[in-house]
């Protein structure tokens, strides 16, 4: 749950302090587009890796490898001399959390019983909504305050404490947990899946600013290609040996291959919203970082209070509905927050923002603890890292194309070079073109989840899975009675 914590602050952290790295480092937009996407596109193309190297070698010993190299990297993003030192920093970093974020769904696939799992995804979903809250709020502060001179830079520093912190902890709480049988890392599968990613993401994120070229179309479409024989490949790699990379199998998992396509499509709609209203806030609006920190409060509560409280009480009782609710609430907050925007312009204030932040934040809360635990509810323990690892990838995929398309959908509709004066509208009228693709692509994540399961098996009450972990044996056999 450290791990977690410190990944999710590090991202929001981010976020917050953009507009200040920039306007200190003189980045520029592609620059400030690859702190958040170089770190996305590392973690993404690594993570089904990084879950497998725990089914093989043990979770343990891989998460306290990558909490360890993730906080050496932070160390560098707070020390880098200049925009490309922290870019490659950032990109050190997405790849170390490739190592350490996978172990955490799988640790605790592995070592609880299905019945007790619910209660562990509901801290799960506290936690997200922790650092939700911490996360902008700990950027506008240490921004704001600079800390001895060193201006943006403590965002990255504080992950010191909390990195060791865990790193001692793991070594001593944490239980070893690998697969049950002898696997071996397929090493042309790691080729192929971080091939196929890079040219399919590295062409969205710097296509705005080449000019669209010819180029960038033939590394997409090749992406394809790419893939098509990563899927033949692993195919044969089941047969031959049975340690594929990509465990092809969870595939056949409704619910697993339904939330898969859910996960991607709701990392895109993030990586869109988050980036966008952050440059909307500081650089639009001309807000310190400690507003708009404090602006996004209500938000961050809303997520952890309906985060906890969706696991817990609504999912047992009502299955895919509540997600389905936080698909609309996030898009009617979306619609709310469009119409405020247009109605009170460059005057609206931050407590005219609270209702359609609250509103999304319970949409979104309905929607990221259950979910998790849906999408695993149905896998077999033995390929608990590979499954999450492909969560977390599909997320950060689809966090990666949001963060790439937002040179589409908000930059692509500002007229460059600015006057001054003219910024602020030019970056409102931005916002509110992209809120509408935020808007389209939560109603097409509401369409997505008639696909999954009406109640996951795992999420029935204890007394109908079992009193007791000795029977969670028997559980698992009919999970996979249910599955099938």
């Amino acid at each position: 749950m450290t791990a977690a914590f410190m990944d999710l602050v590090d991202v929001t952290i981010v976020n917050i302090a953009l507009p200040s790295i920039q306007r200190d480092e003189g980045a520029s937009f592609s620059q400030i587009q690859w702190i958040t996407a170089g770190y996305a596109l590392a973690m993404g193309a690594g993570l089904i890796t990084g879950g497998r190297l725990g089914d093989i070698h043990g979770r343990k010993r891989i998460f306290l490898i990558g909490i360890g190299g993730f906080t050496l990297a932070s160390a560098l993003c707070g020390l880098a001399v200049n925009p490309e030192m922290l870019v490659a920093s950032r990109i050190l970093q997405g790849a170390t959390a490739a190592l350490m974020v996978p172990q955490v769904l799988s640790i605790v696939h592995a070592t609880f019983p299905a019945h007790e799992r619910g209660k562990v995804f509901g801290l799960f979903g506290a936690i997200v909504g922790l650092g939700a809250v911490s996360g902008p709020m700990l950027g506008a502060l240490l921004t704001e305050w600079n800390l001895f001179g060193l201006e943006w830079r403590p965002i990255f520093l504080i992950n010191l404490p909390v990195g060791i912190a865990g790193l001692l902890l793991g070594r001593k709480f944490i239980a070893e947990s690998k697969a049950p049988k002898a696997l071996r890392l397929d090493l042309v599968g790691v080729v192929l899946v971080v091939v196929a990613l890079l040219m399919l993401l590295y062409p969205l994120t710097r296509g705005r600013e080449l000019g669209w070229p010819l180029w960038g179309y033939v590394l997409m479409g090749g992406a394809v290609v790419v893939l098509a024989a990563l899927v033949a490949y692993e195919k044969r790699k089941a047969r031959k040996d049975g340690s594929p990379l990509v465990e092809l199998s969870l595939f056949k998992v409704k619910s697993f291959a339904a939330g898969i396509a859910v996960q991607l499509t709701f990392g895109l709609a993030c990586g869109v919203f988050f980036l966008v209203w952050t440059l909307y806030m500081q650089v639009g609006l001309g807000w310190s970082p400690l507003r708009a920190g404090v602006t996004g409060i209500p938000f961050s509560i809303a997520v952890s209070a309906a985060a906890g409280v969706s696991v817990q009480k609504l999912v047992p009782r009502f299955g895919r509905k509540v997600l389905q609710a936080g698909a609309l609430l996030m898009a009617a907050g979306v619609l709310l927050y469009i119409w405020e925007a247009a109605r009170y312009g460059m005057g609206i204030s931050s407590w005219q923002m609270v209702l359609p932040l609250v509103v999304m934040g319970v949409g979104m809360g309905l929607i990221v603890a259950p979910l998790t635990d849906a999408v695993l509810s149905d896998v077999p323990r033995e390929h608990a890292g590979s499954a999450s690892g492909l969560i977390n990838t599909v997320m950060q995929m689809g966090n990666a194309l949001g963060l790439g398309l937002v040179s589409v959908v908000f930059f692509g509709v500002i007229d460059e070079p600015l006057a001054q004066t003219a910024i602020g509208a030019a970056y409102a009228d931005a916002f509110e073109h992209a809120m509408w693709w935020v808007a389209g692509v939560l109603g097409a994540i509401f369409v997505l989840m008639f696909a999954l399961p009406g109640r996951p098996a795992q999420m029935v009450p204890a007394a109908a899975s079992g009193q007791t972990a000795a029977s969670d044996q028997a559980d698992d056999d009919e999970r996979v009675l249910v599955a099938s």
